[in-house]
């Protein structure tokens, strides 16, 4: 194999290029978007598996020059009161520390790093659709041109054009609440001036969380329960508007919820969405990852993370297998477990079935000792784990 095709230029698509590249493939991205600042309003919070993944490759640095750390995470009840407060993830390996910054700002630079390396990203080409072949895959333009090579990757997101030619019947679903994402203007009302620290409120009609970035500006998110909002009341509602609908739900606890999202003037709400698990990932020489295969509710905060993980462990997998359909068999054994695990307890956590104890621990990633950890080691060959072993959690705060 020489030349692998990647669909989407996010974080999936890129780091997997990333991770391609290292792995000594040809490789180049296609970016349906103008430019690498997708989503750019919203912010996300890598994990220490998703870092411990970047590492692997060789990108830590090109992402820990934006956003800022989180060290620890503390937990409020409706009253105010703190019911838990710990370490958040890896906190002594600075290497994999949780990162917390903007979409288009985890993009921009996984982007540049991809540049820097040689990798070829093409910018506004959306995909209109795939060709397959015996002993190569075509990919079709919306401007009338094509590209050829030995496997297509789609990392194109939820609403995946590769995931059509793949499982045509699959559609993403609504996880049962609505999410909204905001900041502040710096001298924040939220009163903390932990900058390394992640707080989350479980209030008696919302879940929210905010953390304070270096500069006083509070990023915080809220999570709503309910009927999924229109696709029209997302396109056209209006700051003041997502500010009326959300601040009843936060006024009648005692937390700093209600204050920080008065003091907010931008605010963006999207629905929560998820793919069903047991979708098929690849056909012949065609393979889904990241969101087009596994789209989670953010419930977990292991959307990116997982998505990095698939990138390093597909590659090895390329690297290690003596052809493509057994590594690609090869990668789907090892991911499919762990990503549909995410899934399930994200969107239990979403719909209200499931409420971790505020005091239980995500699962630590012991290096040396844990599988998922042994799978991202970039100088370890792949095997296939053995059910007893084989560990599907995400070393996320599953206890939100």
């Amino acid at each position: 194999m020489t030349r692998v095709l990647v669909i989407g230029g996010g974080i999936a698509g890129t780091t997997t290029a990333l991770a391609l590249h290292k792995a000594g493939f040809g490789v180049s991205v296609h970016e349906a978007h103008p430019d690498s600042a997708e989503d750019i309003g919203a912010f996300l919070t890598l994990a220490s598996n998703g870092m411990r993944a970047l590492a692997q490759i060789d990108a830590s640095t090109a992402v820990t020059d934006a956003g800022f750390p989180l060290t620890s995470m503390r937990v409020l009840d409706g009253t105010g009161s703190e019911i838990a407060n710990r370490p958040l993830g890896e906190s002594g390996n600075p290497l994999l520390h949780y990162r917390c910054l903007r979409r288009g700002e985890l993009n921009t630079a996984l982007q540049a790093e991809a540049v820097r390396r040689g990798i070829t990203i093409r910018h506004g080409t959306p995909l209109a659709s795939v060709q397959h072949g015996p002993d190569h895959v075509t990919a079709h333009f919306a401007d009338g041109s094509t590209t050829t090579g030995d496997l297509l990757i789609g990392a194109d997101g939820l609403n995946s054009t590769v995931r059509r030619s793949i499982a045509p019947a699959t559609q993403p679903r609504y996880a049962g609440e609505y999410v909204f994402y905001g900041y502040t203007t710096p001298a924040s009302p939220a009163e903390d001036t932990d900058h390394e620290r992640i707080t989350m409120v479980r209030g008696s009609t919302a879940a929210f969380g905010y953390t304070v970035s270096p500069n006083g500006q509070t990023y915080w998110f809220a999570r709503v329960a309910g009927d999924p909002l229109s696709a029209d009341a997302i396109a056209h509602g209006t700051p003041g508007q997502w500010r009326d609908l959300l601040l009843p739900l936060l006024r009648d606890d005692a937390t700093p919820a209600a204050g920080i999202v008065e003091a907010t003037d931008s605010i963006l709400v999207t629905n929560a969405t998820e793919i069903p698990t047991g979708t098929p990932w690849h056909s012949g020489r065609t393979l889904i990852i990241g969101d087009a295969a596994h789209a989670a509710s953010p419930a977990t905060g292991q959307g990116a993370s997982m998505a990095m993980e698939d990138a390093v462990v597909l590659a090895k997998a390329l690297r290690d297998a003596p052809d493509i359909d057994t590594a690609l068999s090869l990668y789907e054994t090892l991911r499919r477990p762990r990503v549909e695990h995410n899934t399930h307890i994200s969107g239990n956590i979403s719909r209200g079935t499931h409420t971790p104890s505020p005091t239980s621990r995500p699962p630590a990633a012991q290096p040396g000792n844990d599988e998922p950890t042994r799978q991202l080691e970039w100088n370890s060959p792949l095997t296939t784990p053995h059910p007893d072993t084989a560990h599907p959690g995400g070393g996320s705060w599953t206890d939100r």
